[in-house]
């Protein structure tokens, strides 16, 4: 049990660890931000007395304290090389793509993503949802900040990677937790790819994944959703729900005319426009991949709604 204090300083933590390494422009305060967010959100894994609670809360702190090693080693090698710890003098080409797999590795893309389906197995549906959108946000604005100073090859691969890995680590999957967890790296992966070329699509990218992720978990915390056999049972009880996690499902495969049709398009268009065409039909076949499973989650509750009554 957590006492009603312990919860307001834990929020309070997460909440002040993110801004603080949003607002700063120094690694350091960056990196305390960070941690001070990491170290809060420990105590809300491991919450649920159970066995895999414990083991979701060893995985997540171990990622994120060799994500925060690297992230130190990045910047005090930037540091001794040219005198300066503030973000946007990040010059120095090895501590540039250290910082990147560091922040990849922070916010569970791919080829470091590993942690991120585990971890949210292992926890509570509202844990997971603090962790795909929330415990995102500080990574990808450091990433912003750095953008024009990574190789814009190295955020392309990892980028065409994580969408690769998002769209076949979904199909297979049962648990609704892991299916949003690859559906999480999948979107990560056209955050990414576009940041190398227009940072500011890649942060409304991210937005607008997030704006459809939190209802998506909280709907099924409400109905007490786990896997996909309890989608095709839920619909007797909450139809509506049912049928908004379908809609929001497609949206967020980025199937038109839905919202998340709209940064995949614009992205399309500015790769397109870079000449990337080869890159950009990457990207189509991949979100394919990635539809099949999201097809699946609306297929199983449109086919088993029945008619509506007028």
């Amino acid at each position: 049990y957590i006492t009603p204090t312990a919860i307001t300083i834990i929020t309070l933590s997460i909440i002040m660890g993110t801004i603080l390494t949003m607002s700063s422009s120094n690694w350091l305060m960056a990196w305390i931000g960070l941690e001070l967010n990491m170290l809060a959100i420990l105590p809300i894994i491991s919450k649920p007395k159970t066995t895999r609670a414990s083991e979701a809360t060893i995985k997540y702190f171990l990622t994120q304290a060799i994500a925060s090693a690297m992230m130190l080693l990045s910047s005090t090698t930037n540091a001794w090389q040219t005198g300066n710890w503030d973000i946007l003098e990040l010059k120095n080409k090895f501590s540039t793509t250290i910082m990147a797999l560091s922040l990849m590795m922070k916010m569970g893309a791919a080829p470091v993503h590993f942690w991120l389906p585990e971890v949210l197995q292992g926890t509570t549906l509202q844990t997971a949802l603090l962790i795909t959108t929330w415990q995102k946000l500080a990574p990808v604005t450091l990433m912003y900040m750095i953008s024009n100073n990574i190789q814009p090859a190295l955020l392309m691969s990892a980028g065409v990677l994580s969408m690769v890995v998002g769209g076949l680590g979904g199909i297979n999957q049962t648990q609704l937790r892991k299916t949003m967890a690859y559906s999480s790296i999948n979107n990560l992966g056209w955050t990414i790819m576009i940041m190398a070329l227009s940072p500011n699509l890649a942060i409304m990218n991210i937005t607008i994944y997030i704006i459809m992720t939190t209802p998506v978990f909280l709907m099924m915390k409400n109905t007490s959703m786990k896997t996909l056999q309890n989608l095709t049972t839920t619909w007797t009880t909450s139809t509506a729900t049912t049928l908004s996690i379908a809609l929001l499902m497609l949206s967020t495969s980025g199937l038109p005319p839905f919202t998340g049709f709209m940064p995949k398009m614009l992205a399309l268009n500015e790769l397109i426009t870079q000449k990337l065409t080869t890159l950009a039909t990457l990207a189509i076949m991949t979100s394919l991949i990635s539809l099949l499973f999201y097809l699946r989650v609306a297929y199983l509750i449109m086919m088993l709604t029945p008619p509506m009554t007028i």
